[in-house]
């Protein structure tokens, strides 16, 4: 895979996120609600929301123009709104494998693409850091009707992403805290499992990694059983702004995936993470166990 890669998975879902931010920042500045704010601007409510939420791939810079105009936003911002625009009408890489995913992941695919820091907490490896093997395992347990050939299409995507984690500029920083329980629940068979540990004790090397095992006798963080979640941070431009604030993800399984992004969210996330944090083993602790459990999955197969 080539950066240009890269550069298409974050080419899209960001400006649209920012686009549909500054559009709302400045509909809400002047007091007018979706509906008729839609209605002056010739637009459908439901096509407002999609546009303000970042959700609609199909953005004509003619609406955001409207838009402009009936919240009179001064030209410096116009253009910004129309570059914003333009720039959201370009194809991510992962668009090649249509209708494979829900509007919801494909979404975050491309935030995950734009994100300068990811911190995970997670009951299973994360895709970022799964195995081709360890993937095509999860991947047909869950679309357990699927052709083959859709599961291998969706076990390229999940290794396509991955070049995020090697890639030689811009890299991103990723926090895996992952829960002891991972390294036990058998994944495929216990060649795959041993496989995938062994990858973990391996990648968590680089400078721009770092796992850690939650273990068993940590018992329950906030004495609740929380579920897995992504932090998404997308780093500081070069006024040292926020370039889009930072959001978390609940994958739904096999309901809808959930954005958070309300600040007291974010930040009630961000505390629950510090919480798990404190936990953990460290990391060359970390590594001992993979590599211990590894050999455990060894001798039973």
């Amino acid at each position: 895979m080539t950066s240009n890669d890269d550069d298409d998975g974050a080419a899209s879902t960001l400006p649209r996120r920012q686009l549909g931010r500054l559009l709302r920042e400045e509909r809400e500045k002047d007091g007018l609600t979706i509906e008729v704010a839609a209605k002056l601007a010739d637009l459908s409510k439901s096509a407002l929301q999609r546009l303000e939420a970042g959700r609609n791939q199909r953005i004509q810079k003619q609406d955001v123009r409207a838009l402009c105009e009936v919240y009179g936003v001064d030209p410096a911002d116009s253009t910004q709104a129309i570059e914003l625009a333009e720039q959201a009408r370009s194809k991510s890489w992962y668009h090649a494998f249509g209708g494979l995913f829900s509007n919801e992941f494909n979404m975050y695919i491309g935030l995950e693409a734009s994100a300068r820091h990811l911190v995970f907490y997670h009951e299973q490896v994360p895709g970022l850091l799964q195995t081709r093997d360890y993937a095509r395992a999860l991947i047909g347990a869950f679309y357990r009707d699927g052709t083959s050939e859709d599961i291998e299409r969706r076990v390229e995507v999940r290794m396509r992403r991955q070049h995020i984690v090697t890639r030689r500029s811009g890299r991103l920083g990723i926090e895996v805290l992952l829960h002891e329980s991972a390294l036990h629940r058998v994944i495929g068979n216990r060649k795959v499992m041993a496989t995938q540990l062994r990858h973990l004790a391996e990648i968590g090397k680089l400078p721009t990694v770092s796992i850690r095992i939650h273990p068993y006798d940590a018992g329950l963080t906030w004495g609740i059983l929380h579920g897995q979640f992504v932090l998404l941070d997308f780093g500081i431009d070069s006024r040292g702004k926020p370039v889009e604030p930072p959001i978390v993800y609940l994958e739904g399984g096999p309901s809808s995936d959930v954005y958070l992004e309300k600040p007291d969210e974010i930040q009630r996330y961000d505390e629950l993470a510090s919480g798990i944090r404190d936990s953990c083993l460290s990391e060359n602790d970390t590594r001992d166990l993979l590599r211990r459990v590894a050999k455990e999955h060894e001798r039973d197969y």
